[in-house]
C-alpha cells in the first residue's frame, strides 16, 4: 500500500476546521491517533476518505503548514464566543452563493439590464428609520400587506418572494447545499449579504428559529441598501446587533421595515396588559411574536431582560416543533434555490449556454434531484 507523507498538524487542523473531535473521527479512521502522533501515515485512499469526512480540499494536505483561511467578505458578527476561524460549512456556503450571484450578474448584464437603483442607495449618515420606510415601499409592504397572508409563518415565505420580486436573490437554508448532515450553526452566523448592482444576494441561516429568520431577512436587505459598505456576515445575540455601526444601522432599518413605530405604538395601547400581547401584535402586523417583542424593546415599552426571557422560552418551543414537523425536500428548494433562479439555470442548460454539470453546481442539486425539481416546475428535460 502506498502511504502519503502528511504533517500531523494538517490532520489536526482538518479535524478542528470540520468541527469534529479526533476521537469521533477515530471511530471511522482507526489509524488516526497514530497519524496525529506521527507514528504512521495514511494510505492515499484513507487520506481521500478523511478529506471527504472533514470537508477539506484534498490538496490542502500537501501544504507545508495549515492555511490561514479567512472570510471572503467582511466579518460583521457581534456576538461573543464565535469560532476563531470560519468553519468549512460557512466558507462553502459563501462560496456557493458568490458563484450564484456572479453567474446571475453576468446573465443580467448580457441581457442589457440596468443596475438595481436601491443597491447602495443609502449611506451610514442617513436616518435608518427613513431607509426602513423606503425599503418597505420598494418591497410593497403597504396597508394591504397584512391581509395578503394568513399568518406570520406564511409571511416569512411571502416576504422572501417579495424581496425576490425587486431583483434580489433571497436564500433561506439551514444546511450546506442540500446535505442534511451538515447543519449550519446559528452560533457562528445568522446571515450574510453579497452586494452586486445586478444580482445582490441575501442569505438567511435557516437553522435559526423561523421567528428570528424574519428579522434576519429584513436586516440583510438593509445591508444591500448600504451597498459595498454593507457586504458581510452577520451574527448577533437574541436578534440584538452589538456596537458595529453597520449592524446597528441595519438593525434599526429592519425594525422600521417590519413594524412601523407609529402604528406599533397605537396598537400597544390596546394589548399592553394582555398575557398574549406579543401574539396579538404578531397577528396584526404579520410578523413573529419575537419581532413584535423586539420592537417593544426598541420603543422602550418593555425591558431587555423581559424580552430575552420571552425570546428563550418562545424559541425553545419553536425549535421543538420544527424538529417534529420537518419539511418536504422539493418544497424546500423554493427557499434554498429560488424558483426564479432555478428556472433561469434550467433554461440556460437546455439552451446550451451552460453545461448540465454547471447547472447542478449552481443549484446545489444532484443530477437526479435536478431532473425531478425541473419536473416540479413544469419543465421537461431531455
Amino acid at each position: 500500500m502506498t502511504r502519503v507523507a502528511v504533517r500531523p498538524e494538517l490532520l489536526r487542523w482538518a479535524c478542528e476546521r470540520s468541527g469534529r473531535a479526533p476521537d469521533d473521527l477515530a471511530l471511522r479512521f482507526r489509524g488516526l491517533p497514530r497519524w496525529l502522533a506521527g507514528q504512521e501515515q495514511p494510505t492515499f485512499k484513507q487520506l481521500e476518505a478523511f478529506a471527504k469526512a472533514t470537508h477539506t480540499p484534498f490538496g490542502y494536505f500537501f501544504l507545508p503548514e495549515p492555511p490561514q483561511e479567512r472570510l471572503p467578505i467582511t466579518d460583521l458578527r457581534t456576538f461573543a464566543g464565535r469560532p476563531p476561524r470560519p468553519s468549512a460549512d460557512l466558507l462553502e456556503t459563501i462560496y456557493a452563493m458568490q458563484q450564484r450571484s456572479r453567474w446571475l450578474s453576468d446573465e443580467r448584464r448580457e441581457e442589457g439590464a440596468e443596475p438595481l437603483r436601491f443597491v447602495g442607495a443609502a449611506r451610514l449618515d442617513d436616518d435608518p428609520v427613513a431607509i426602513g420606510q423606503e425599503m418597505r415601499r420598494a418591497v410593497g409592504l403597504d396597508e394591504r400587506w397584512a391581509a395578503a397572508v394568513s399568518s406570520w409563518q406564511a409571511a416569512v415565505g411571502e416576504l422572501r418572494r417579495r424581496i425576490e420580486d425587486i431583483g434580489v436573490l433571497a436564500v433561506i437554508n439551514g444546511v450546506v447545499g442540500n446535505n442534511t448532515h451538515r447543519r449550519l450553526d446559528v452560533k457562528e452566523f445568522r446571515g450574510f449579504a453579497l452586494v452586486d448592482p445586478y444580482a445582490p444576494l441575501i442569505f438567511v441561516n435557516g437553522a435559526d428559529a423561523k421567528s428570528a429568520q424574519m428579522f434576519t431577512l429584513a436586516h440583510e436587505l438593509a445591508h444591500l441598501w448600504l451597498g459595498p459598505a454593507g457586504e458581510g456576515v452577520s451574527g448577533f445575540e437574541g436578534i440584538f446587533p452589538g456596537e458595529d455601526r453597520v449592524e446597528r444601522f441595519c438593525d434599526r432599518a429592519a425594525a422600521e421595515f417590519l413594524v412601523p413605530a407609529r402604528e406599533f405604538d397605537a396598537q400597544w395601547q390596546h394589548v399592553k396588559r394582555a398575557e398574549d400581547r406579543f401574539e396579538r401584535l404578531a397577528r396584526h402586523f404579520k410578523v413573529s411574536p419575537i419581532v413584535a417583542a423586539r420592537r417593544a424593546v426598541d420603543l422602550r415599552l418593555i425591558s431587555r431582560e423581559d424580552f430575552l426571557h420571552f425570546y428563550q422560552e418562545y424559541t425553545s418551543r419553536e425549535y421543538q416543533h420544527t424538529k417534529a414537523t420537518g419539511g418536504d425536500f422539493y418544497s424546500n428548494q423554493h427557499s434554498r434555490v429560488g424558483e426564479r433562479f432555478a428556472r433561469r439555470v434550467i433554461y440556460a442548460a437546455l439552451e446550451g449556454r451552460i453545461t448540465f454539470k454547471e447547472a447542478y453546481e449552481l443549484t446545489g442539486l444532484s443530477s437526479g434531484a435536478f431532473q425531478r425539481y425541473a419536473r416540479r416546475l413544469g419543465i421537461a428535460l431531455p
